[in-house]
């Protein structure tokens, strides 16, 4: 991997970013090992941070021992000159001068070694959950359960049945009534750079202030910028990981944010919270950018796929007792969006080896878009423990007066490609018109179908 100038390249006096507790490697390493076999991952990472730890530890506590001596000897130099002992103060100065260079090439190892092994920790992933079922991909993550709005049938393979005017897809629809110019869209910034228009860009700011609004008051809404340093990257695990899906300002050495939950998560990094304060609730609406690199012979019609998009994100930060809570308020909160919009959804709990690189458990909202004949993810909603706290120096102070590391959550409430895609297939009328749901309609200025409007 290419260096990109960031945080995490960086020598062993800068901030060092924590990943997995370190103790718990040393201490319990066959736990780790067990865990982190659950994902799938190759152990001999793992295996190279204990060695570079052990390395680390070694060379340090040498140098520790020289600086010690060196102390020593300068102590027993200015004892003997003050004794006029000429010639044991040079003996001396001369061993401390020797020891002195050890130390600073000592030094040197250590803060080689010390790079090494930050560069092994960033690319360690997180814990997962025992809660967490086991398996190696998607193929393995077990549906919860199914939500159909009223007249809608689950079939026994748990495929949603929908008549001939919803399985029309959503590129068809948006494009027959103008709320969607693909065209336009790739003339002006390339493939999977949508438009939307007309009543289509109306139906997009509208689903962001439903959202805000169903948030409010719980949720603090921030809006947050959408360009941020490496070192916030570096903080929620998506540098350096997932750099080559990342957009990258490389005049600036600042990265378009992925999703809100990057900067929502620094945001009190490196700050020490109060026991009191929390949870804090968070809810921002930004635009995202992903170059999906490995969407290479993936599905990238119409809105499945896309590099900007906008979402509404939720994000929360509590205590290890408030965590698990807190993940099942963010995951009601975005299963209620979808049940307000009408839109068929299943809720799936992702395998260990499905997990991403920061979450510990994650439960995936999945859409039905009958035009499409799909499930489509259109929020994912993880508890990362303690994981991006430690990368990011987030803490609060027990009301005894500890310090620990906060656990960071957050869920997408929504996506909203994907759910304009199901929306629009849901809920198409036979006249080729889009029904719009009840919940949306104060915010499409009372509007009760989509039409076509646009006439270029």
């Amino acid at each position: 991997m290419a260096a990109t100038g960031g945080e995490y390249r960086r020598g062993t006096n800068d901030r060092i970013p924590r990943v997995i507790d370190i103790r718990r490697v040393r201490n319990e390493p066959e736990v780790v090992r067990a865990a982190l076999a659950r994902r799938g991952i190759d152990l001999a990472d793992l295996d190279r941070v204990v060695e570079l730890d052990r390395t680390n530890r070694d060379l340090t506590a040498r140098r520790d021992e020289l600086r010690g001596r060196v102390k020593e000897l300068s102590r027993q130099v200015a004892t003997a000159r003050k004794q006029g002992e000429t010639a044991a103060a040079e003996e001396s100065a001369a061993a401390s001068r020797s020891l002195g260079e050890e130390e600073t090439r000592l030094s040197t190892d250590i803060d080689e070694v010390g790079t090494r092994l930050r560069d092994a920790l960033l690319g360690i992933p997180n814990l997962p959950d025992g809660a967490a079922p086991d398996g190696a991909s998607a193929a393995d993550n077990p549906v919860l359960r199914w939500w159909a709005p009223e007249g809608v049938r689950i079939g026994e393979d748990g495929t949603p049945e929908y008549g001939a005017d919803q399985r029309v897809p959503h590129w068809d629809v948006g494009t027959e009534l103008g709320l969607l110019d693909l065209e336009r869209g790739a003339k002006l910034s390339g493939s999977m750079f949508p438009l939307f228009r007309g009543d289509g860009a109306t139906l997009l700011r509208a689903l962001t202030s439903f959202a805000l609004d169903h948030h409010h008051p719980d949720f603090e809404e921030i809006r947050p910028p959408t360009l941020v340093r490496t070192d916030t990257m570096v903080s929620t695990g998506h540098l350096p990981k997932f750099e080559d899906d990342a957009y990258h300002l490389e005049r600036d050495d600042l990265w378009a944010i992925p999703t809100a939950e990057v900067p929502l998560t620094s945001l009190a990094r490196d700050e020490i919270l109060s026991e009191a304060e929390l949870p804090i609730r968070l809810a921002a609406a930004t635009p995202c950018y992903r170059r999906e690199a490995g969407s290479a012979g993936r599905d990238t019609r119409g809105l499945l796929r896309i590099h900007e998009f906008d979402k509404v994100e939720i994000l929360a930060y509590a205590t290890p007792e408030q965590a698990s809570d807190m993940h099942i308020e963010l995951l009601q909160r975005a299963e209620r969006l979808l049940q307000e919009l009408e839109l068929t959804y299943r809720v799936v709990d992702l395998c260990a080896g499905d997990l991403g690189q920061s979450s510990a458990r994650t439960f995936d909202l999945e859409a039905y878009a009958p035009g499409c004949g799909m499930w489509l993810e259109v929020s994912s909603v993880s508890w990362f423990t303690d994981y991006q706290a430690r990368r990011a120096n987030l803490r609060y102070r027990r009301a005894g007066g500890s310090i620990a590391y906060v656990h960071t959550l957050n869920g997408s409430a929504l996506a909203w490609p994907r759910v304009w895609a199901a929306l629009v297939e849901t809920h198409r009328l036979p006249d080729g018109t889009v029904a719009v749901p009840a919940a949306l309609r104060p915010y499409m200025r009372g509007r009760k179908t989509l039409e076509r409007r646009v006439k270029t």
